[in-house]
Parts: C-alpha cells; structure tokens; sequence
C-alpha cells in the first residue's frame, strides 16, 4: 500500500482558516529574512530608516503566529474537542447537535463518547461546508471521516445554515459548536441562528459554544433567554487564537421560543 494510501485510512479533520495560515507565514517569513539578511537602513530624501530590526520583529511575530496556529489546527483543537465534550456530564442516551460541524471534528468526539457508554444517543451536524472556513470542507469529507471513525450509524449530516435548523422545538439535549458563529458576518442574522439554538435545546439541556470573539455576545443573548450562563477558557498552551467557551444552561421549565 503507498503513502497515499495510507493516508486516505486516517480521518483527516482539515486546516481551520487556510488563508489566515497561509497569509501568517506570506508575510512573516519575507519580512523575517529582510531582518536577518536585509540592509540594515535605507536613506529616502536625506533620512535614514532604519528598516532591519523593523522587519526582523515584524517576521518574527508573524512567523510566531503561524506556527502557533499550525499547533493548534493539527495538534491543538483535539484536545480542545476534549476540553468541550468534557463539561457535560454524558449519560449516553443524549440527543446531540454540531452546530457547523465541518469536517466532523466535534460531531465524531461526541458519538465516540455515546458509543463508549453503550447508550441510544446520536449526533446531527449541520453545516454549508465553506472552504475560506475550512480547507477542503465538503460533506463527502465528512461523511469519509465518520466512517473511518466507525460512527457513522450514530452520526447525521445536515447540508442547512445555523439560522434556519429544520429540528422540532426541544430537539436536542446538548449542542456544541465551534469557531462557526462568528463566520456569520451579520449581527441579525446571527442572533437567529443564537435563537435557534433557544428553541431546538430541550429544557434541562446544555450548549457549549466555543470562539474566539464575540463570547460576549453570545452569552448576553443566551442569558436574555433565560439561560444560566458559566465562561471559561480554553487552555492556552494549545489554542491560537485564545479561545473562550460559553456553557449555557437551559433551565428545566423554560418553553422553547
């Protein structure tokens, strides 16, 4: 069997925001050699700019930046999956959603530990597979990565956006999400797809939403709904950028809205 054959065995969960790698890496490593090998100044008009520590701490930074960010979309953001997954206590017969699921990262982390306790439980992820968003985001690719997981019988895959879910009211015991909710650029739109969340979550059940900005936001709506709101952070020896996670607690006579 050659590499490329083993490596289509392996579930591949893809790079986070391509762009933002690639650009960390375009811009840090240049201005990085400039530092090191460019001139040292330059004279413009009679001035002297002193361009080579310029350059050499603007390289740096963003050449650090890169490489904190490839940590964390290959190594980091599974043990940030398990970071999430573990701030609900599972009983295994849980009703899950994967609000922007992408290449199946949470949505496999949350079958696997349903599968483990032998329980009914199953898993529905939602998505609309964006490639700025995720590199080589597909649901075929989904799909490919649960069956290498082996929960695909747990596991259904949605193609619908965060603000128009298609569940009943009181769906689903847990919902998680990831670095999706801030991808939805207008703030209207994305306090329905917020309000969505109100309304599929059973009463009693959890939502653990995690990015890294507008927490704020999210955890103010969710509060308005009546929802008991804790914030943490993620740990920050593996994820770049910071991330914060939002669990919200729908309380057990709260009618869907």
């Amino acid at each position: 069997m050659g590499i490329s054959d083993r490596r289509s065995s392996r579930p591949d969960y893809g790079i986070d925001a391509p762009h933002v790698l690639r650009n960390f890496f375009l811009i840090g490593v240049p201005c990085l050699l400039l530092g090191i090998f460019g001139p040292r100044q330059i004279r413009i008009s009679g001035m002297f700019l002193h361009l080579k520590p310029t350059f050499f701490w603007m390289g740096w930074i963003f050449t650090l930046q890169g490489c904190l960010y490839l940590l964390y979309v290959k190594f980091g953001k599974f043990h940030h999956r398990d970071l999430m997954l573990s701030l609900h206590r599972w009983r295994g017969d849980e009703q899950v959603l994967d609000v922007g699921c992408g290449r199946g990262l949470l949505l496999a982390g949350a079958a696997k530990r349903l599968a483990a306790l032998g329980g009914s439980g199953l898993v529905t992820g939602i998505d609309i597979w964006s490639n700025e968003d995720m590199g080589g985001n597909s649901e075929t690719a989904t799909r490919h990565n649960l069956e290498l997981e082996g929960i695909s019988d747990r596991c259904t895959i949605l193609g619908v956006p965060a603000q128009e879910m298609p569940f009943p009211d009181g769906s689903f015991d847990v919902v998680v999400s990831n670095l999706c909710l801030h991808n939805i650029y207008d703030h209207a739109t994305r306090q329905k797809a917020l309000g969505q969340i109100v309304r599929v979550l059973k009463p009693g059940g959890v939502a653990i939403i995690s990015d890294y900005k507008l927490i704020g936001e999210y955890a103010d709506q969710l509060r308005s709904a009546g929802f008991s709101i804790e914030k943490r952070w993620g740990n920050p020896l593996y994820t770049f950028p910071p991330l914060r996670i939002v669990i919200a607690r729908k309380p057990l006579g709260k009618a869907s809205t």
